[in-house]
């Protein structure tokens, strides 16, 4: 018979298990997204060979397990269930490799050092076991109310090292940071287990302040391999790790195209949509769509400022999303907060196509100041956004596979 395992939690949309488990052997992987007063029945009598257990029942699932390995009764976690021939449940803690592992990947020596680990939940009990076996010289957990709070955080500002165990950032809630960073002026690296989007707000305002940051797509990729391993009792070669993070990695980033007016982004941006069998988004048509009128119209009526304001909109939207292609307006550049977007979850395509063969038919700010005046002053943002240039304008099948191809969809 073959053999059903899954991801147990509270809320799974976010979840890229399925996919990092169906690359690492061929077996059965779902997700069980139940609610607090379903486990018990769940756990007893569910149909289930193994489970990973995720937010917020790391804890939860402890009472139901008969027996659990040495590292989870020493973390007071677990994260891997294994349900024995009998009926009963084994429970350990595969996340304690998975932070390891993210934490070499890092680089950071933590011997000696401060570290603030945010959250009190399961997850933080594993990171705290981690660096207590590393050597780590100080650890504070910060918690909504505990002695050491978000509150009173600014009593540790002399922290090396900080480590978000929270959901907060997670998807859908993009765009939010469980703590300023501003304060800590010797911190050195953020590690943030989150690992949608790949880049949480936290870890671009670790980046935008020079502080390396790490996400959790390492972690939750090396825990896998581990949980892979119990449930098939073998041996996996770490070396799948490394291989099946950079897949995960191309296929959930969105693509997003930014160009000139004209330059084809829509229309090679659904080509490559169909050949990577990838969800479509089209800012300008969220646009339409929110104003329930033309984009001429809304320069019309309203005003640039306007439109700006609803296009800001529709790409923090999008851009929250996973595995999309999107096409963007020309203008999309003008605003730096839509960078910020487009960092927290996308690689960012250029496309150039000659001045002579871009139109300024139906496009407002092309009209109003030629297309030229337009392309010269864009350029250098354009430039500076993307992570790639592909030429257009040699036909939209050609550039879509070229897309293709460089990015290794």
């Amino acid at each position: 018979m073959d053999k059903k395992f899954g991801l147990l939690g509270g809320t799974l949309e976010h979840s890229f298990s399925p996919q990092i488990h169906a690359r690492i052997a061929d077996y059965e992987y779902k997700l069980y997204e139940k609610s607090p007063g379903k486990i018990r029945d769940f756990l007893l009598l569910g149909d289930f060979d193994g489970l990973n257990v995720t937010i917020p029942y790391k804890k939860t699932v402890i009472p139901f397990c008969e027996t659990l390995s040495a590292a989870a009764m020493k973390i007071g976690s677990v994260n891997t269930i294994i349900k024995n021939a009998d009926g009963t449940l084994y429970g350990d803690n595969t996340d304690y490799f998975g932070f390891l592992y993210m934490l070499r990947k890092s680089g950071v020596d933590v011997s000696g050092k401060k570290a603030l680990i945010l959250g009190s939940g399961g997850a933080s009990l594993t990171v705290r076991a981690v660096l207590e076996d590393n050597g780590i010289g100080e650890i504070i957990t910060i918690s909504r109310t505990g002695a050491d709070n978000y509150e009173n955080i600014y009593r540790h500002k002399d922290a090396q090292i900080i480590v978000n165990t929270t959901p907060v950032g997670m998807y859908p809630g993009n765009g939010t940071s469980p703590v300023a960073l501003d304060i800590f002026g010797s911190c050195e690296i953020v590690l943030d287990i989150v690992y949608n989007p790949a880049k949480t707000e936290l870890m671009l305002v670790a980046e935008d302040r020079g502080i390396a940051a790490a996400g959790g797509l390492y972690m939750l990729t090396a825990q896998a391999k581990r949980a892979a391993e119990l449930f098939l009792n073998i041996d996996i070669s770490d070396a799948v790790i490394d291989s099946i993070m950079q897949e995960i990695e191309r296929q959930t980033k969105n693509v997003v195209l930014i160009g000139m007016p004209g330059c084809g982004k829509s229309t090679v941006g659904k080509r490559l949509a169909a050949l990577t069998g990838r969800e479509f988004c089209d800012t300008d048509e969220l646009i339409r769509a929110k104003a329930g009128k033309s984009i001429a119209r809304i320069f019309d009526e309203d005003g640039e400022d306007t439109f700006r304001d609803i296009e800001q909109q529709a790409l923090r939207e999008v851009s929250a999303k996973s595995g999309c292609v999107i096409a963007t307006g020309g203008g999309i550049v003008k605003r730096e907060i839509n960078r910020r977007f487009l960092r927290q979850n996308s690689v960012t395509v250029f496309l150039d196509r000659e001045l002579s063969q871009l139109t300024s038919h139906g496009r407002p700010l092309s009209q109003a100041h030629g297309v030229t005046a337009l392309y010269n002053e864009r350029l250098p943002l354009y430039m500076a956004w993307s992570d790639k240039k592909i030429k257009s304008g040699s036909g939209v099948y050609e550039t879509a596979l070229a897309i293709k191809e460089v990015l290794k969809l």
